[in-house]
């Protein structure tokens, strides 16, 4: 089996099995979409609250 029958089954089997896939609505990924930016927003707004709580406690308690 050479290189181009080899492209051509494995091209095949991709287009069998993205048939088989489940695409998610338009409302289904704006919500999903939404969700992932508030999370990250209140990951980063977390570890932002943390970094400062302990950079004001480096500075007042070990850097002066």
């Amino acid at each position: 089996m050479n290189i181009f029958d080899r492209l051509v089954k494995f091209l095949k089997e991709v287009r069998q099995e993205m048939r088989k896939v489940t695409w998610p609505s338009r409302q289904d990924t704006i919500k999903y979409t939404l969700i992932v930016i508030g999370v990250s927003i209140a990951v980063a707004a977390f570890l932002g609250g943390l970094d400062y709580l302990f950079s004001l406690g480096l500075e007042r308690f070990i850097i002066k």
